[in-house]
């Protein structure tokens, strides 16, 4: 099929080189323009635009697609779909509808559950024991167009985000294909979402990686699971921002906050966690016994709001 691609983060990367080995002609890849990064602030082009360009596939990067010359170019293109995969931008019906067959999103939840901007975290920190990927016929709603095929893969106790991320985007890259294939041939139906179970995965904030102490301790637990490796939970102690990027549960009860031995033992809610990597403001993410032998940090302080 003569494609486009539409996607900017690593999520994205395995699904593009999986159209790109079926052989499908991918004529252009649309991705988020590049952004400054590290100290030096120089602009980094996304994974996507790299992957792209090493594969010789030419690469657009609009700032927004309601401008009428991009929609034109895009219309141009002649396309019997377009695959977006965490594009970050929105499709405006000029868009949707350019190409044969529509958009198909790779969305990384079992929807209805959790539309939006951050799934996979969300899912990690309200408990759900399942998730997975659909491939959706988009519309112009949030996550609600028809599903396509859908893949569930179960979230474990121990699951951070990092590796459902890696897992979904491995999902996502393997349902692509075969979705493709039964849109062409007419075997796949377009399924419309249940009208119940509607929830949302709002785009995460600072605010929402500080840590609650007056939380349960599984609570916490899945979130410092859940925004590691990124965003990272945190907390301040002793002034300071400190990232948290993995902890345990432990049965102990102590304030919460509270440190209730010299080993990162931190009291909540309800029971206790040991805190397992931390990082200091400024400094790389450290397991817990390299961190103490440089910045002890005793029983009786408190981690703070």
């Amino acid at each position: 099929m003569r494609l486009a691609f539409m996607g900017t983060p690593s999520f994205s990367v395995p699904a593009l080189q999986a159209l790109i080995a079926a052989g499908h002609e991918i004529v252009a890849v649309y991705t988020q323009p590049p952004r400054p990064s590290g100290r030096g602030q120089k602009l980094k082009p996304s994974a996507v635009h790299i992957s792209a360009m090493s594969a010789g596939i030419e690469v657009r990067t609009p700032k927004s697609l309601r401008n009428k010359e991009v929609q034109k170019e895009f219309s141009n293109l002649r396309l019997d779909c377009a695959i977006v995969a965490a594009y970050g931008l929105i499709l405006p019906e000029p868009i949707l509808t350019a190409p044969k067959f529509g958009c198909v999103n790779i969305h990384a939840s079992l929807l209805p559950r959790w539309r939006g901007a951050a799934p996979i975290q969300r899912a990690i920190m309200a408990g759900d024991s399942e998730t997975g990927v659909v491939t959706m016929a988009m519309d112009e709603g949030l996550d609600t167009g028809l599903m396509l095929l859908t893949e569930v893969t179960p979230i474990g106790c121990k699951t951070s985000g990092g590796e459902l991320h890696d897992r979904l985007s491995e999902i996502g890259a393997r349902l692509i294909v075969p979705t493709l294939a039964g849109l062409e041939e007419g075997s796949v139906k377009p399924t419309p979402q249940p009208s119940t179970g509607i929830t949302y995965a709002q785009k995460l904030n600072k605010d929402d990686c500080l840590i609650d102490w007056t939380q349960p301790a599984v609570e916490i637990d899945r979130h410092i699971r859940a925004l590691s490796p990124f965003p990272k939970a945190w907390s301040r102690f002793s002034g300071q921002e400190f990232k948290i990027g993995a902890c345990s549960l432990e049965a102990a009860e102590g304030s919460p906050g509270s440190l209730l031995d010299d080993k990162l033992l931190v009291g909540t809610g309800r029971g206790a966690i040991r805190i397992q990597a931390l990082q200091r403001p400024g400094k790389a993410m450290m397991d817990a016994s390299s961190f103490l032998r440089g910045y002890p940090m005793l029983a009786g302080n408190v981690f703070t709001r």
